[in-house]
């Protein structure tokens, strides 16, 4: 995959689709502990009519692992999906995001909302305004820091997209639970009502976690809509491709629909 200099931070990505770009620009951005190959089943049905971009995040995959805090704030992430975006030369594109990737996909439109064409937010929440639960939130992400760092790669949970080979040792997990994975404040699920784009909530039926945000992200942004996968968990677009793969690309049509309308 090529690789993206970020002041001295190497940032891994890669281009699906026809050269010059397609349709749309689709940002993909994984989960927490998986990296870009959990959406290796997608590209080719994501990349038919699009360009599609995957990334790693700092601290995941071929991406770099630094050992500084600042590497992995929320706003040092949200910057390198800018700069994926500018080297592609994307003004604006879709962003897709898994779990942590969905949280970060609604922090860059908050942050960038001219760059945001449509969100697909895949099993993801905005956050949480309970001081004791974004405490009991931030307390597992100490402990997933923490397994990290005495068991290596052997702390990875279960979920089908960590399954495979996918980074080359756990110090970039650990930093990432311990920093990125923390929630630090309720501005991301206090302004869901002024997300104005396009946005697919997808969520699987079994991911009991997950269903309640969901709802509550599709309720409050002005102009979502939820799909809710059946048989599928945490990652659905792994548990069912051609389910995910559908319903994202009946998304993607709308958008391309309303665009040419409107033009």
């Amino acid at each position: 995959m090529p690789l993206l200099d970020r002041a001295g931070v190497t940032i891994s990505y890669a281009e699906h689709g026809a050269a010059g770009g397609g349709r749309d620009t689709v940002l993909l951005t994984h989960g927490f502990s998986a990296s870009s190959a959990m959406f290796a089943a997608n590209l080719p049905a994501l990349s038919a009519r699009n360009r599609v971009l995957t990334w790693d995040i700092r601290g995941h995959g071929g991406s770099d692992y630094p050992a500084d805090e600042a590497s992995y704030l929320p706003a040092t992430a949200t910057g390198d999906m800018a700069a994926i975006l500018d080297l592609a030369g994307a003004a604006s594109a879709v962003l897709a995001g898994h779990s942590l990737g969905g949280y970060l996909s609604l922090d860059f439109a908050l942050r960038f909302p001219d760059r945001v064409r449509g969100l697909i937010l895949i099993d993801t929440g905005p956050g949480f305004r309970n001081p004791d639960a974004r405490a009991g939130w931030n307390a597992y992400a100490d402990r997933s820091a923490a397994a990290f760092s005495e068991r290596g790669l052997a702390a990875l949970g279960g979920s089908p997209e960590l399954r495979g080979p996918q980074h080359r040792d756990a110090t970039g997990l650990a930093m990432a639970a311990r920093f990125l994975l923390k929630q630090y404040d309720s501005h991301v699920l206090d302004a869901l009502h002024t997300i104005a784009a396009p946005a697919l909530v997808v969520v699987g039926a079994d991911d009991s976690r997950f269903l309640a945000a969901a709802g509550h992200m599709a309720s409050k942004m002005p102009a979502a809509r939820q799909v809710v996968i059946p048989g599928a968990g945490h990652a659905p677009n792994v548990d069912q491709p051609a389910l995910f793969d559908a319903a994202v690309l009946a998304f993607l049509d709308e958008l391309a629909a309303a665009r040419g309308a409107a033009s």
